[in-house]
Formats: structure tokens, C-alpha cells, sequence
């Protein structure tokens, strides 16, 4: 049978499956457009005897797509306790299971290091089959410097805390990434634009999706925007790292500042903030006396 025929006689057979190794594989998977899945992704998951999906019915759509029929098991934050020692006995009878997210690479702000954990700790082979993540492409759009980052996944919800959040990281050397939520994004932008000043930022909405949308301004302007427009679908910000020679905002200061001084003395938390921010330690003590001089008044 000569290649022709060979093509012929396998025209409308389903793709063969591929060996894989037993063990653990972290497969990524698209963010949005199905079209962005790897040739190799699709080999494993149809090769794996077992897939820890996120949510199910998620990655029903994908499987669908793609012709893949293979078990699941539901493996989130709620479900992670019970899903964990199953997926490990299987890997423990030398099975192949292959652990994917909703959407881009798992383990970024997703369930799944313990997974991980738990499977090196057993002896497990652990792989990774790269592809689609939200993260270098909102950097690689940004315009921003990408050679230096810092990814801070989602901001906390509750205000003081995020507000807590964006004063750690002010002082950062590098462009900072975070992941945001539809309706706390106006929220957010506020709390940034007001700790980190006018930096330069992008709002990345719908990456690879019909949608998608790269807004590109100054904290302050992104934060006027969303004040006043709707937001929907997944959302990555990129802000641009502290000019060398722009002093710190003093909101960003002082919410250092009152963090440290939750558990350590004026002296310890006024050296602590002055050398995270590269300021006076003299100036930085003042200031915390006076904050510590309200909060008991």
C-alpha cells in the first residue's frame, strides 16, 4: 500500500492517540480563541487516561471541539481535598492524568500547586505542555518593559486590604501585572491611580476573544474611564514601574507604613518602609509617630 492509499484508508478514522508517559502533565489550554490550543496539548488529552479539569462542563466545550473522549474529574478550589487523593492513587497505578484550568496555563491564580506538590512527594513524573496564558500576552501588548515583572494575580476584594496589596508592591523595580474582576476594576484603578500616581498602565480586556480590548493611558485616565464605563469578560492590568526620580505618592507611604505598624515598633516599621521605598529613615519615623499618634487618639 503505497502512501496515497495509506492516506485513503484512513480518511475519517479518528487521530490516532499517542503514547504518554505515566505521570502528571500540565496541560495549558486556550484563553479564549479554541483555535490557540498546541498540536501537542491536543496529543495528550487525548492520550491521558484521566483529565483534572477546573470545571467540568468548561472543558466539556473544548473536548467537544476537538473530538477528545476521555474521564474527568473536577479539580478546584472547592473540590481540590476529595478530587486530590484520587487523582494521586491513579498516578500511584502508574495511570497518565493531565490537569488543565478553565482557560491558559493551570496554577496561575488557579488550583493546582498542591496537585503538583503531592505528586513530586509521591515520585511522579510531572510535565508540562506549554501554550495560551493571559499574562505575557497583556505584557507583550502593554508597550511597557517586559524584560523585568512582577505578577501580583488578583488583587483582594475588600478595600483596606487591596489598598494594603498596592502599597507592598509600589516601590517594585519592575512592571506589575494583575488579574481583575469586572465589577471591582473601576474600584481598583482608584485605589491604584491614588498609591501609585500617574504611571504609565494598559487595561487589557477579552484577550484573543471577539472583543478584545487594549486601553492604554495613565493610571489616572484608566481609572477616570472605568469610573464611568462598564467593564466585562477577563481583564489583565499592566502598570508601568516607579520613575527613579518621582517620590513615592504619600498615600502609598502611609498605607506601608500602617501595615508595619501592626507588628513591629515605630523604629522597626519607619527602617522597614524607608528602605522599601528609598526614603529618609529620620522623615519616615516622623511620619509613622504621627500615624501611630492618630490611630490612638
Amino acid at each position: 500500500m503505497d502512501v496515497n492509499e495509506l492516506s485513503q484508508a484512513n480518511e475519517g478514522q479518528p487521530p490516532r492517540k499517542p503514547g504518554v508517559a505515566p505521570g502528571l502533565h500540565i496541560v495549558a489550554t486556550p484563553i479564549g480563541n479554541l483555535g490557540d490550543i498546541t498540536l501537542r496539548a491536543l496529543d495528550v488529552l487525548r492520550a491521558v487516561e484521566l483529565v483534572a479539569c477546573e470545571d467540568t462542563r468548561v472543558f466539556a466545550k473544548l473536548a467537544s471541539h476537538y473530538g477528545i473522549s476521555v474521564p474527568t474529574v473536577a479539580y478546584s478550589d472547592a473540590t481540590q481535598d476529595q478530587a486530590e487523593s484520587r487523582i494521586v492513587r491513579a498516578l500511584g497505578q502508574g495511570k497518565s492524568v493531565a490537569l488543565v484550568s478553565d482557560a491558559g496555563m493551570p496554577l496561575i491564580s488557579d488550583p493546582g500547586y498542591r496537585l503538583v506538590r503531592a505528586a513530586l512527594a509521591g515520585g511522579h513524573e510531572v510535565t508540562c505542555a506549554p501554550g495560551a496564558s493571559a499574562v505575557p500576552m497583556a505584557l507583550a501588548l502593554s508597550g511597557l518593559p517586559t524584560d523585568r515583572f512582577f505578577f501580583g494575580g488578583f488583587l483582594p476584594a475588600k478595600p483596606m486590604e487591596r489598598r494594603r496589596a498596592i502599597a507592598e508592591v509600589a516601590s517594585i523595580p519592575a512592571t506589575l501585572v494583575f488579574f481583575e474582576a469586572p465589577h471591582r476594576l473601576a474600584a481598583s484603578l482608584a485605589d491604584l491611580a491614588e498609591l501609585l500616581g500617574p504611571r504609565p498602565a494598559v487595561v487589557a480586556r477579552e484577550l484573543t476573544k471577539m472583543f478584545e480590548e487594549v486601553r492604554r493611558a495613565k493610571l489616572t485616565g484608566l481609572a477616570a474611564h472605568y469610573a464611568e464605563a462598564e467593564a466585562r469578560g477577563e481583564i489583565v492590568i499592566v502598570i508601568g514601574a516607579p520613575d527613579e526620580n518621582q517620590a513615592p505618592a504619600a498615600d502609598a507611604v502611609d498605607e506601608a507604613l500602617r501595615t508595619a505598624l501592626t507588628g513591629a515598633s515605630v523604629k522597626d516599621a519607619a527602617s522597614e518602609v524607608a528602605a522599601r521605598f528609598g526614603l529618609k529613615r529620620r522623615d519616615v519615623y516622623a511620619r509613622a509617630l504621627e500615624l501611630k499618634r492618630e490611630a490612638s487618639s
